[in-house]
């Protein structure tokens, strides 16, 4: 019973209520994932209102994916999770060692671009998992493509 969900504006915060209708989720049921998924943590402004930002939009409906259409429970979903989180460490670390062996040493304005991808691919890595596979491998050619440019 797949629904289709709304595309995601391109906006940096979101309200619980935005965020419950983009995902086909209550709200109630979000406060309640927030204290069983701990990478899902909101910022919390005046009024203890929560705002999300794109990729806590995305976990959600990936949370959704595994809960409601996949059939996981809480804690499988949990554990789906982190295992996603954990090979998209190593992955990150496998890659970004085979750039420090590059000896890159001779010009310091490279290595300042790669430790600025490294950054951002640590902020972007949750988002990548949460994506559909050819979602993922578009952001990664991009990211490739970026990265390929600083070099030259």
């Amino acid at each position: 019973m797949e629904i289709s969900l709304p595309p995601i504006p391109a906006k940096r915060y979101f309200t619980i209520g935005e965020v419950s209708d983009l995902c086909g989720v209550k709200q109630h049921v979000l406060r309640y994932w927030e204290q069983e998924f701990t990478q899902l943590r909101p910022m919390k402004r005046r009024g203890n209102r929560r705002y999300y930002q794109h990729h806590e939009v995305l976990m959600i409906r990936r949370i959704r994916d595994l809960l409601y259409d996949q059939g996981f429970t809480i804690s499988g979903a949990r554990n789906k999770l982190q295992e996603l989180v954990q090979v998209e460490r190593d992955r990150r670390r496998l890659g970004t060692q085979g750039l420090i062996d590059l000896d890159l040493s001779d010009d310091d304005g490279i290595e300042d671009h790669l430790e600025d991808a490294t950054d951002h691919a640590e902020t972007t890595a949750l988002t990548t998992l949460i994506l559909s596979d050819d979602d993922a491998l578009q952001i990664l050619r991009k990211e490739l493509v970026q990265i390929r440019e600083l070099l030259n």
